[in-house]
């Protein structure tokens, strides 16, 4: 049976990006939600699932200092090849980020998750995601969260998901956390389906 970071190394190696069903050639709903952030530009924006997307591109010609992580070697090769001479303004990471991150990075001032968290579906691997956020998101720093809705599709890239509404993940964040701002939105995949998301802004008010 592959494991998870195989899985995801198979369906990387095997399309190319504009193929991959969470493929996004329009990152300005997660640019809008930045806009409510003052000074965003000279924060630390980390990824937990930074895959291939141009929002890594859209985010770097701003220049926040960025920590990417992804479960997929071979998602990061790709990436890393991508950006090029923008390596040196980056840190890296390929870790389940279920898992406790061991890895000495910068504090966190913006953690920004387009489609990782609900592929995360036992329980003890979701509660290790927010023991993540909360061990390295700074009090004072902000959660973009852009996740399939109750309403959208039960399964993505051969996986069953667990899908959110704004109430369970201001539930999951608990009283640490504020909500800004949220709004639903469909996202149309390479194939043309739509896939309903929500996207929310949180901004930590406390330890």
């Amino acid at each position: 049976m592959k494991s998870i970071s195989d899985h995801w190394d198979t369906l990387f190696s095997e399309k190319e990006d504009c193929e991959l069903g969470w493929y996004e050639s329009d990152v300005s709903r997660t640019m809008e939600l930045l806009e409510h952030i003052d000074g965003w530009k000279n924060k630390t924006i980390f990824l937990p699932g930074a895959g291939t997307s141009i929002l890594v591109e859209e985010l770097l010609s701003h220049g926040p200092q960025l920590i990417l992580n992804d479960i997929s070697n071979e998602a990061l090769h790709r990436l890393k090849q991508k950006l090029a001479d923008d390596n040196h303004r980056t840190f890296w990471l390929c870790q389940d980020i279920a898992q406790t991150i061991q890895q000495k990075i910068p504090d966190i001032d913006i953690w920004i998750d387009r489609a990782v968290l609900h592929f995360l579906t036992d329980e003890k691997d979701i509660q290790g995601y927010f023991n993540n956020i909360r061990s390295r998101l700074k009090i004072g720093g902000y959660g973009i969260f852009a996740e399939f809705s109750t309403t959208g599709a039960e399964k993505c890239a051969g996986l069953t998901l667990h899908r959110y509404s704004v109430e369970e993940l201001s539930h999951r964040l608990g009283d640490d956390f504020q909500l800004v701002c949220n709004f639903d939105h469909i996202f149309i995949n390479p194939r043309g389906d739509e896939r309903p998301y929500i996207y929310t802004l949180f901004k930590r008010i406390k330890a």
